[in-house]
């Protein structure tokens, strides 16, 4: 039993771990998160069906952020017997991710778990893409680490940062690799949460981000990519050594 308690205390990972079958766990699901498969269950931790109703302010069928992982939807409340006594549990699904992870409804709050963005913060975030990127002049790999914070908030409008500053247009210089892992993981984190909140498709979700960034200050001039080039040395510096 004391194997059930160390799995259910796991504690929350970046993207890059997360594993891309539903019937294998992700390294670490979350402070306070379990993440399941079926084979995983064994008759002594078989889960009780537990009547649909609002735990916590969250009910079954809402979608919901959970900042490790993004959007996902809560596909049941559940209810395990662990160590002797019950532990109830949210069953959030993350379909793209093939993934589901199982929250005690105590723990909701300690691990960030949300409701989706309202419209007016949705708005914030998209007026966000808009405006002039901020490029810190340090170490690419203290930006990398900063910029992956901000992904795993689960801030909408933060997430919407990095977006915006490791957008390049056509004009300017193309990104490292791990520049654009993170640009794309920012990308698809906010994507997914404007096409739930906005009711588009993702590919819809993904033009509205894009019409929003091509609308930033000096994004196809010259002295823009001279900016960016210039920062860029400090990551060709630091991967160097």
């Amino acid at each position: 039993m004391a194997k059930n308690n160390s799995e259910i205390a796991a504690k929350a990972a970046a993207p890059k771990s997360i594993q891309s079958t539903a019937t294998a766990a992700p390294a670490s699901a979350g402070a306070g998160a379990k993440a399941t498969s079926p084979a995983s269950k064994t008759p002594a931790t078989a889960a009780k069906a537990r009547p649909a109703g609002q735990k916590h302010g969250f009910k079954q069928s809402e979608f919901i952020v959970y900042p490790a992982h993004g959007v996902g939807q809560i596909i049941g409340i559940e209810v395990q017997e662990v160590a002797g006594f019950s532990l109830e549990l949210f069953v959030v699904s993350f379909i793209k991710d093939k993934m589901i992870l199982k929250v005690p409804t105590s723990k909701v709050v300690s691990v960030g778990m949300r409701k989706l963005a309202d419209q007016e913060v949705v708005e914030k975030a998209l007026s966000t893409l808009s405006g002039r990127a901020r490029v810190k002049r340090t170490m690419w790999s203290r930006r990398a680490q900063e910029y992956e914070a901000k992904i795993n908030s689960g801030d909408l409008v933060t997430i919407a940062e990095v977006v915006r500053d490791l957008y390049r247009s056509e004009t300017q210089p193309e990104q490292s690799y791990s520049e654009r892992q993170l640009y794309e993981a920012a990308l698809d984190r906010m994507a997914r949460e404007v096409a739930v909140v906005r009711k588009l498709l993702d590919a819809e979700a993904l033009k509205l981000i894009e019409a929003f960034l091509l609308k930033g200050p000096r994004r196809n001039s010259k002295n823009d990519a001279d900016v960016v080039a210039e920062d860029e040395s400090d990551a060709d510096v630091d991967r160097a050594a």
